[in-house]
């Protein structure tokens, strides 16, 4: 019986070692992690994020987010060892095409190095493995700092701007440019009230990269783009919004990658860890710090309290 046993249990660990060794040699396995990309549109640079891991012991697979829109899923990335190639589609989201988007690159010395066809068009682009961002501290906060003023001097005016200050409340009027704040932050607490018209939609990006979304939301399903959620990556535990045209606060701590977001009072992500860049990200550069950007292209909204603790 204990020759049984032994043999069993030897069989059982020479499997496990099997799959272990099957797992650690698939083939693009330098692809796995995350990458911040930065792509040439015509001569301007725009961000993006790539995600590989494995799935089974053979496969690939990913997601990806681009300029704009939420994260896309990928099926699968093809690997040729022949070529140190790796390729990817996925549709469309809110590019102006209709065919899929196509996918090309290798790895150089650490460093994607490739392009993207869409339509008719082909961008290259590069990506650098995406920085951990774990904090071994945790952070001594500094005093607080209100970012509304008359003048709206902490603030970079855009073009084509819809935002005015109005008996200390900022309002952007109607849909305009974003507004960037002057200074840039590493890891902070923001406490923000706001209040929005029926249909409205905007957001509230920090360090310019990642979007915690606010929209009229009252009423409506729990998804990965609902109000208070990190857009496209973390969804809220409940929708605690209130309905339209009524004052709602959001106060958001990050710390490194790891956020967690208070809506009305009620903790509805509890330090939960953003993976990269969400869609219309100022830049991809996330190892740095960056500014608060306040989302003016989608609809109006109001702020009476937009305050910044900035960590030590």
């Amino acid at each position: 019986m204990k020759i049984f046993y032994s043999l069993l249990l030897l069989t059982t660990m020479t499997l496990s070692l099997a799959v272990s060794t099957a797992h650690s040699q698939i083939e693009g396995s330098e692809l796995f992690g995350n990458w911040n990309l930065e792509f040439d549109i015509d001569g301007k640079t725009m961000p993006g994020w790539l995600q590989a891991e494995r799935s089974g012991r053979h496969t690939i697979v990913g997601a990806f987010v681009g300029s704009s829109g939420n994260s896309r899923p990928i099926s699968v990335i093809h690997y040729s060892a022949e070529t140190n190639n790796y390729t990817f589609t996925i549709p469309p989201q809110w590019e102006p095409v209709t065919g899929d988007l196509t996918f090309t690159f290798t790895i150089l010395d650490n460093e994607l190095q490739g392009h993207v066809v869409m339509g008719d068009n082909r961008y290259p682009f590069t990506g650098k493995t995406a920085p951990n961002l774990i904090r071994e501290n945790p952070p001594v906060w500094g005093t607080p700092v209100s970012l509304l003023d008359d003048h709206m001097s902490k603030w970079i005016i855009p073009e084509n701007n819809q935002f005015v200050m109005q008996e200390g409340i900022l309002v952007n009027k109607a849909v305009g440019g974003n507004l960037v704040s002057k200074e840039t932050f590493d890891d902070f607490k923001l406490q923000t009230e706001f209040r929005y018209p029926e249909g409205s939609n905007s957001g509230i990006y920090l360090r310019g990269r990642y979007e915690v979304q606010i929209d009229d939301g009252f009423g409506k399903d729990i998804t990965k783009q609902i109000m208070a959620g990190i857009y496209g990556f973390i969804e809220p535990s409940v929708n605690a919004s209130k309905q339209s045209g009524e004052w709602q606060t959001l106060d958001i701590t990050l710390v490194g990658r790891m956020v967690t977001v208070v809506h009305n009072g009620i903790e509805v992500i509890s330090k939960r860890s953003i993976p990269g860049i969400t869609g219309g990200a100022l830049d991809g550069r996330e190892g740095e710090p960056g500014p608060i950007m306040l989302q003016g292209d989608h609809g109006p909204i109001e702020f009476k309290k937009i305050t910044i603790t900035p960590a030590l």
